[in-house]
């Protein structure tokens, strides 16, 4: 006979506020396990199809790790040196492009921006703000990083729980699978395919957008001779994952950045703004559709209310969970509403009195 319905929302709610507990008590330490585990879940599809084709699990994890070295070895050499660079350099001459703005304000509203205005104080403020605090902050977030997660950690540990996970993935589902109450099993079965559906489309697919976006971001703007188009191209690719926030950020900065580097130069403004232009053509009509589908089931709105709750409630590991959090609750709410609209409560007994 199965528990009552309280007994079960007892346990579950217990279950929960563990898992919660823990977050917040093992957050930093934690974290290894959760950027190891979100890697191999990442890359799980990859080594499936190698199966398909033939190689064994062992032999298509090994071929995984491999490329993945080729490819952490090369951006270590090349990509993060100069995106390092480029992002205090940028916080260096933050106070020359507002004073730049000032300028050109001045020359078209000086009535606007005379010497005691509040947008000409403002502008400068925040210009000296961001080279104060600017390099301050990125150097203190290396720090505090380094000295919170041992690099040791990052990278040793993370890479190894990533192929210890991704080796072992379908064993472990499969194991969990008979651990399920076995009058559940079927709906747990049910949700969690939708589940891994919805994280499937938006972490892979969106993980690939943001990737592939931020790569052409970046080559491209450099290519036509942005200053800081490598850091331009990686925030715009970064935040692709919220619709439209990664190209108007991203298309506003390296347009302003254009304006005062070209200004003059209108072929070289227009091909930054068309990079920008073409990038949301090839996202909209192609990535998006191939990679991630329709529709996830996760709202924007809803997307950037978990990462802030997670966020600030557990920091960064919060963030790093939000999203498949996130997706979850998404599923069990309409698993919950479908529920309650074939129940009495909903459907009251005027329509049982019609059939």
């Amino acid at each position: 006979m199965a528990l009552p319905v309280g007994t079960q929302a007892k346990y579950w709610g217990i279950a929960t506020a563990v898992f919660l507990v823990l977050m917040w008590l093992l957050g930093d330490q934690i974290l290894p396990f959760v950027l190891g585990g979100a890697i191999a879940y990442f890359l799980d599809p990859v080594a499936d199809r190698l199966e398909r084709m033939g190689a064994s699990r062992a032999v298509a994890v090994a071929i995984i790790t491999l490329v993945a070295l080729m490819i952490f070895a090369i951006m270590a050499l090349l990509v993060i040196p100069t995106l390092v660079q480029q992002a205090v350099n940028l916080f260096n001459v933050a106070p020359q492009v507002f004073k730049n703005l000032q300028g050109f304000l001045t020359d078209r509203f000086p009535e606007i921006v005379d010497n005691e205005s509040v947008l000409r104080q403002s502008l400068q403020s925040v210009g000296e703000t961001i080279q104060s605090k600017g390099g301050q902050l990125l150097e203190s977030v290396l720090t505090s990083a380094a000295s919170v997660i041992n690099v040791v950690v990052l990278l040793v540990i993370v890479p190894v729980v990533a192929f210890y996970l991704l080796y072992d993935w379908d064993r472990m589902v499969a194991e969990v699978d008979t651990l399920l109450p076995r009058d559940h099993a079927p709906v747990i079965r049910r949700l969690a395919r939708e589940i891994d559906a919805t994280l499937a489309s938006f972490i892979r697919g969106m993980g690939t957008v943001c990737v592939i976006l931020g790569t052409y971001y970046a080559v491209a703007l450099m290519a036509v001779g942005l200053q800081f188009g490598l850091v331009v191209g990686a925030i715009a690719g970064l935040i692709t994952f919220i619709p439209y926030v990664g190209a108007l950020v991203g298309g506003a900065l390296a347009i302003g950045l254009a304006l005062f580097q070209f200004w003059g130069d209108w072929i070289s403004i227009g091909l930054v703004a068309g990079i920008f232009m073409l990038g949301q053509v090839i996202e909209g009509n192609i990535l998006t559709p191939k990679l991630v589908g329709d529709s996830v089931g996760l709202h924007p709105v809803w997307l950037i209310f978990a990462l802030s709750v997670f966020g600030a409630l557990f920091g960064f590991v919060g963030m790093l969970v939000a999203v498949p959090v996130a997706a979850a609750i998404g599923v069990l709410a309409r698993f919950a509403i479908s529920q309650y609209k074939d129940s009495r409560l909903y459907r009251g007994l005027a329509e049982e009195d019609t059939e």
